[in-house]
């Protein structure tokens, strides 16, 4: 994507590095790309990774830090020095002015603060008159249960996004043990979610769409390992940062994660925009999302939202009446609205399937087909296409809540 400021931190002092680092690694706006730890060595930082912007904290040594900037200024002039720091002296904030600092910013960093600063950077690097990259959504696609449909709505509704010449999409498959996304795609990557882990902090967007295997409907892919070994070798941090970068790269981005709800779903969930919870009007179903919507009430974001708010309820094979619950009462039960159906069209998906090319391809004109469309054009803010609540009564309370211990 367009406009996204790469940038360089400098801060002796480990505790308030990381802090920095935890915030920044949440923006869309902007990717990190170094961290020191030394004020001797940054600007060697600099020169080699040629950063939009340098962050300095001047509290653990004023003095030095000020000396650095005015390297900087002279040495680099097209990086953008911002600053930080817990001092309020006015005659600190005139000398790191004096010294070439773009932006001056109190510690502790309050976000809105740093993304007003960006802002104004990025004015005056790009222009006002330029459009802005209109960030990057982020689809977490989860499922009640295994065998619900999940990979099969994360491959067709990142399909049909990428459809749309508007949008560059991505589809990451984080079932790092059974993950399946590149059968549905008939696709044999050259590269997998563990490689580009590794090599993350030395991939630039180009290299990184490089990395990525790309689908006639237009849509990247980043496969699960291909050995159940190396599932071990991707940690929360690793991850983290390939999101970061995939976030500042694609316009949409689709999660595909397990049923095992590890901590790398966990962080998945915790940075997307939508949690689609993927169930069947079941009661096994029904009751794990009670479940987890128990435990996501209790969970909070990077932005301290409840995990909960972003959850949607998608029932996916609706109109298979053998064995199932009616809408209502599955309303009813969750205490929650049904956001989407799908409805059940099983010859069609395993025909997709087996065929390894999805729905908007094989069958274009398939009720189940229209239906993920619509759920696409709902996701991206289309009025128009918004999803119609099931004809049933709003419930008031989850029956299975009634009989859920209560907290102690």
């Amino acid at each position: 994507m367009s406009n996204v400021l790469r940038l360089a931190v400098v801060d002796p002092n480990d505790s308030t590095r990381d802090s920095l680092k935890s915030m920044l690694l949440g923006l869309e706006m902007v990717w990190l790309e170094a961290e020191c730890s030394r004020y001797e060595f940054f600007a060697d930082v600099v020169a080699q990774t040629k950063p939009d912007i340098g962050l300095v904290s001047l509290d653990h040594n004023p003095e030095k830090a000020l000396e650095l900037v005015e390297k900087l200024n002279q040495a680099s002039p097209e990086c953008s020095i911002l600053v930080i720091s817990a001092s309020t002296d006015g005659k600190l904030i005139l000398r790191a002015m004096r010294a070439g600092v773009k932006e001056f910013l109190p510690q502790p960093l309050r976000l809105q603060e740093l993304l007003d600063a960006l802002g104004r950077i990025g004015e005056r690097r790009y222009g006002k008159g330029e459009q802005r990259s209109r960030g990057s959504t982020v689809i977490a696609v989860a499922g009640a249960t295994g065998g619900v449909g999940t990979t099969s709505l994360a491959v067709n509704l990142g399909c049909i996004l990428a459809k749309d010449e508007k949008n560059s999409v991505a589809l990451v498959d984080l079932d790092l043990c059974l993950g399946d996304a590149d059968v549905f795609l008939d696709t044999i990557p050259d590269y997998s979610l563990v490689d580009v882990a590794q090599n993350v902090s030395r991939l630039d967007f180009t290299l990184l769409k490089r990395s990525l295997t790309k689908h006639s409907s237009g849509l990247f892919l980043l496969p699960r390992p291909v050995h159940m070994e190396d599932m071990q070798l991707i940690t929360v941090d690793d991850l983290q940062r390939v999101i970061g970068l995939l976030k500042a790269t694609f316009s949409h981005l689709v999660l595909d994660l397990s049923k095992a709800y590890t901590p790398l779903d966990m962080l998945a969930l915790q940075m997307a925009n939508h949690v689609l919870l993927v169930t069947q009007l079941d009661l096994p179903c029904l009751r794990n999302v009670v479940r987890l919507m128990v435990s996501f009430n209790e969970m909070k974001d990077a932005a301290d939202n409840h995990l909960a708010d972003k959850v949607k309820i998608v029932c996916n094979r609706v109109g298979l009446d053998v064995g199932n619950i009616s809408l209502k009462k599955a309303q009813d039960t969750i205490g929650r609205e049904i956001f989407w159906q799908l409805p059940n069209d099983y010859r069609t998906m395993v025909e997709v399937r087996n065929n390894g090319v999805p729905l908007i391809e094989q069958a274009p004109k398939a009720a189940i087909t229209q239906s993920v469309i619509g759920l696409a054009a709902a996701l991206s803010g289309d009025n128009a296409s918004e999803a119609k609540a099931p004809e049933a009564a709003k419930p008031a309370k989850g029956r299975l809540l009634s009989f859920w211990p209560a907290k102690k």
